[in-house]
């Protein structure tokens, strides 16, 4: 790419903006949350191991008549669960009782999806647009993709070489990330995160910013039909901000319901574990060693393992949530965090 577009501009796909790991942003967003949260439990059971190995008092000498450190800390796992999932549970509900409402502010809601959608149809030249996301979202790169080669084609018989390159370079990144979109759109279903990452692998927000800073450079070496080519590949790209903001925000509410079920699932078996480590756990009943590993240290393990297992299951839902609002506070051509771009941005 020339100087045009700046060869440090900010990468396409979300893992190439910003200076942060890959690997970390993998974890915190692609991986299965349910791997994420094993791996998590497993890291606190061995390292609960290693402590238990490496503390040199067995941990049958601690009980007695007058309590014991396992007692004590189960007890206070009890309340925590409790408190915890209930908390979490409401907390999603409260955040979903936004989809309810009289009938008024329902048939609001419907009339601006359908004008939403009647104005998106204009746009993309189509009587009925896709109805699942992902095909509404490929249809709609497709569109602006057909836009900006429309726009390559009409500065062809520009005399300013300057313009034609930097409209070359800006409609070939687009179009190959469009390309790139679209294929990875094409066998994703809603509900899982497949799609919401595909569409944040579209850089909109710097594609909005540099097809109006060539147009304003360059005002007046354009042509009427140029101009024109302009504002078309511009207005196709922010219906694209409102459409991943909606579909971003349909898919937090789908992840919070998916949250709670996990956390009701599980939040039973964790506090059964529990509540039978207090009533009838004796260290001094489980005697040897597997492994080298003495038998008590083992099940004390397991039990803390099972019992946190809740707050690690929320734990790994909500770096996804978070990661992605974070990543998508701003809506337009703005860009919040710091990017791998050029510094002569006026």
């Amino acid at each position: 790419m020339d100087d045009q577009d700046g060869e440090s501009q900010p990468g396409d796909k979300m893992r190439e903006r910003g200076s942060g790991s890959r690997t970390k942003l993998w974890v915190l967003m692609e991986a299965n949350r349910w791997v994420v949260a094993g791996s998590v439990l497993a890291a606190v059971f061995l390292a609960l191991l290693a402590l238990g190995v490496a503390d040199p008092s067995p941990l049958q000498q601690f009980v007695g008549p007058g309590g014991d450190p396992v007692d004590t800390l189960f007890q206070g796992f009890v309340g925590a669960i409790i408190t915890g999932v209930t908390l979490v549970v409401t907390l999603n509900q409260l955040v979903l009782s936004q989809e309810l409402g009289p009938v008024g502010d329902q048939r609001t809601r419907m009339e601006d999806a359908m004008e939403f959608r009647r104005d998106a149809e204009e746009v993309l030249g189509l009587q009925t647009a896709p109805p699942e996301p992902a095909s509404f979202m490929e249809a709609l790169m497709d569109e602006t993709k057909s836009r900006a080669e429309g726009l390559a084609g009409a500065v062809e018989e520009s005399r300013d070489e300057e313009l034609k390159r930097a409209i070359e370079s800006y409609v070939d990144g687009l179009a190959e990330n469009a390309d790139e979109v679209s294929d990875t759109l094409e066998d994703t279903q809603f509900g899982t995160f497949d799609v919401l990452s595909a569409v944040l692998n579209f850089n909109y927000s710097w594609k909005i910013f540099l097809a109006r800073k060539i147009r304003n450079e360059h005002a007046d070496a354009l042509t009427e039909e140029v101009d024109e080519a302009f504002g078309d590949v511009i207005e196709s790209l922010e219906y694209f901000g409102p459409s991943r903001e909606h579909f971003k925000t349909l898919y937090f509410q789908w992840e919070l319901v998916n949250l709670s079920r996990a956390m009701l699932y599980t939040a039973v078996p964790s506090l059964v574990v529990t509540v039978a480590m207090i009533l009838y756990y004796d260290a001094r009943a489980v005697p040897g060693a597997t492994l080298g590993i003495s038998n008590d240290v083992l099940v004390t393990s397991l039990a803390v393992t099972v019992a946190i297992v809740p707050f690690v299951i929320l734990l790994s839902y909500i770096l996804r949530i978070a990661t992605v609002a974070k990543r998508t506070l701003s809506i337009g051509p703005f860009i919040l965090r710091e990017t791998k771009r050029s510094d002569d941005i006026d």
